[in-house]
């Protein structure tokens, strides 16, 4: 039996608007009444928590914070330039935070997608480590919070970068290697030069016997304890205990500069909201 779920983004308030963007994504029920997907544009994307209510805004009676299983209603996101679609729950207990593209220029002359990101975050470790500190603020003004941030990424709280390759060329020496370049970046911007152990131990994980075509999908999980697990395809090829690695990670997505600034303000606006 599926448990009910806090469902992680806010019902519309007619009267306060919260989002000063345009709302651009839409959302459309499929394979009956079970299953929905939303959908959203990258070129124009309101954030997440407006496409999911733009399909369960039919009834404004609902409170605030609603309950849905999830489970049951099959809920997924889609970013609508590439397909990609994302489950709103992983491991029963992290909730998709935001979506983004990872885009690579080539010779400087034009931008490929590599892959399309989810990013997941347990809502209840978020209130556990933070509630205390940041409690009393609404979602909108922890927004931009680099302090807000700093404690995402330092706390022990379990996330997922969920990645899932939409360039069907790419290899897995490819990926290696630009970890190499913007994960060695990170441990030397957090933890100085003296990292390149780590770096080897973390990139070394993707050796060359994978195969990653178009549709792949990686998961670089912070578990607890700050422990940095990676998998491929639903294989797990590695697990390394180091903070400053998973702070190194999550900085590539959420952090300062991000790959995906707009996914960043979704992603920050959606944690803030669970305390």
């Amino acid at each position: 039996m599926s448990s009910m779920l806090r469902f992680p983004f806010s019902f519309p308030q007619p009267r306060r608007p919260q989002f000063p963007r345009p709302f651009t994504a839409f959302a459309a029920a499929v394979a009956g009444a079970s299953a929905a997907v939303v959908a959203v544009s990258s070129s124009d994307r309101s954030f997440l928590r407006n496409a999911l209510n733009s399909f369960f805004s039919s009834d404004l009676s609902m409170p605030l914070w609603g309950s849905l299983s999830l489970a049951d209603s099959g809920v997924s996101v889609v970013e609508s330039k590439t397909g990609t679609s994302f489950p709103s729950v992983l491991d029963s207990s992290q909730k998709l935070c935001g979506i983004g593209l990872r885009k690579k220029s080539i010779l400087g002359l034009k931008n490929i997608d590599v892959y399309a990101f989810g990013v997941y975050a347990d809502d209840e470790d978020i209130k556990r480590h933070l509630s205390e500190k940041y409690g009393k603020l609404s979602a909108s003004e922890l927004q931009g919070s680099k302090e807000f941030t700093e404690d995402l990424m330092e706390s022990d709280i379990s996330m997922t970068i969920r990645l899932q390759i939409v360039y069907g060329r790419l290899s897995i020496r490819s990926v290696r290697s630009a970890f190499e370049e913007s994960v060695g970046s990170r441990l030397q911007k957090f933890g100085g030069s003296d990292n390149k152990e780590l770096l080897q131990s973390f990139t070394s994980q993707f050796k060359d016997e994978f195969k990653i075509p178009r549709g792949s999908v990686i998961h670089l999980s912070r578990d607890k304890g700050h422990v940095l697990r990676t998998s491929i395809d639903g294989q797990e090829v590695g697990s390394i205990q180091s903070k400053l690695l998973c702070k190194s990670i999550l900085d590539l997505y959420f952090g300062e500069e991000p790959f995906d600034k707009q996914a960043k303000e979704e992603i920050e606006l959606n944690m803030a909201s669970y305390l």
